[in-house]
């Protein structure tokens, strides 16, 4: 028999102040709070488990990519384009900092937020196949 990776379980986010950052993704994206104590907090939403952990001034889990600009290492799904314009007016209505609803030449569109400590993550108008399949059951 062959293994294989079968999901993402955990996501590590980095963040100066856990208390904070965890009232925020509680309050802005309706995660639950599942544990915290001074070091890291344990979040669940959008079907996983995401540790925010204390960290160093000027971390993020941002990257650079080769020409220059600062990138994301994470793209959330909603199911459609009307998902995808909701969830982003909801997200301005909270106050989240996010970008504009762009076009990448690809199938659906996306647009990029931001949590409290500048961590970049993308939405996606397209659910993947094998999950829909899954949630539509």
């Amino acid at each position: 028999m062959k293994e294989e990776l079968l999901r993402v379980g955990t996501t590590y986010i980095p963040t100066l102040n856990v208390d904070l950052a965890a009232q925020w993704y509680v309050s802005k994206l309706d995660a639950s709070l599942n544990y915290q104590d001074e070091d890291k907090a344990i979040l669940g939403f959008a079907n996983q488990s995401f540790f925010l952990v204390k960290s160093s001034p000027n971390q993020s889990s941002n990257f650079i990519d080769a020409y220059g600009k600062e990138r994301f290492s994470m793209t959330f799904e909603v199911n459609g384009i009307e998902a995808l314009e909701a969830i982003h007016k909801d997200f301005l209505e909270k106050g989240i900092k996010a970008g504009k609803i762009e076009n990448r030449g690809h199938a659906g569109r996306n647009f990029v937020f931001a949590d409290l400590d500048g961590n970049l993550f993308d939405v996606w108008s397209e659910l993947s196949p094998d999950f829909k399949g899954k949630l539509l059951k």
